[in-house]
């Protein structure tokens, strides 16, 4: 294969989960891939596992100077072929009752899932557009319908959403195109980065909130074991990464998972009120 051949892609938050899976597959189906990573150590483990064309970048899309220096990186390395894709996965979960939620846990999520995603997307635009690449971001199944005691995460990929919408329409004269991934529940680390964020939450909370939430909490937790169960692997999610990157024609939206096309279609179907009602008493609350 020529180096003119290999279609390069970024994706953040490589160093786990969806991210880490999405980089394999990645390179086995024939792309040079720039893992974002935050850490060395793991772009190390990463590269292990890898065949030789995974290349891991530090970047923590809360620091500018860190995907300054990525682009800088890349852009030596493509040269004049830019780039066929960027995915932005990198993201976090954090969770509790929005009445108590400390704003710079509100703020940290939005740094993360929302304002980095734009950063590190204004950065390697010019190397998108070089290259007639696309962008892929991932958002959730949070993104389609709120849920309780998850309301910063909910809102920072529902920003997303409208980002990825302005973004794909603003981009379509250049066809460039924007695709949104809504998984379900995946089987990752970041469902109990939600569940110990939610603890920590409870453990800060005043003595009359925690009795306010108390029986939420309990709900929640049991909800929550339950959800785990039936989690589906991230390799379902890193599937459809490789299809939206693939497609001739990529859709604007791809809904991986059977909880996350329920969704989609419950939010088109039923009127919120009712909406509430379900939701809350699947939840136990």
């Amino acid at each position: 294969m020529t180096e003119k051949a290999v279609k390069s892609v970024v994706i953040t938050g490589a160093s786990r989960g969806i991210g880490r899976t999405a980089a394999l597959l990645l390179e086995r189906s024939g792309f040079k891939v720039f893992a974002g990573v935050r850490r060395p150590e793991d772009g190390e483990q990463l590269v292990r596992k890898s065949k030789g064309n995974i290349f891991p970048i530090v970047i923590d899309v809360t620091k500018q100077d860190t995907i300054d220096s990525a682009a800088f990186q890349i852009t030596g390395i493509v040269k004049d072929f830019g780039l066929w894709g960027l995915v932005n996965n990198a993201g976090i979960a954090v969770a509790g009752p929005m009445e108590f939620m400390p704003m710079e846990r509100i703020r940290e999520q939005f740094d993360i899932n929302f304002f980095g995603q734009i950063s590190v997307t204004q950065k390697f635009l010019p190397l998108i557009r070089q290259g007639k690449g696309r962008i892929v971001n991932i958002s959730s199944k949070e993104g389609i319908l709120s849920m309780p005691l998850v309301g910063p995460y909910c809102a920072s990929k529902f920003a997303l959403e409208a980002f990825s919408d302005t973004l794909r329409l603003e981009l379509k004269q250049w066809n460039i195109p924007v695709a949104i991934i809504q998984p379900g529940t995946i089987a990752t680390q970041i469902i109990e980065q939600s569940i110990s964020s939610a603890e920590e939450c409870v453990r800060d909370l005043p003595r009359h909130a925690g009795e306010l939430y108390d029986e939420c909490f309990i709900a929640a937790r049991k909800t929550a074991a339950k959800v785990l169960k039936a989690a589906i692997p991230p390799d379902k999610v890193a599937r459809t990464i490789l299809k939206a990157l693939t497609d001739k024609k990529p859709k604007s939206r791809y809904t991986v998972g059977i909880d996350a096309r329920a969704l989609s279609i419950m939010k088109k179907l039923i009127p919120d009120t009712m909406m509430d009602k379900i939701i809350l008493k699947q939840m136990g609350m």
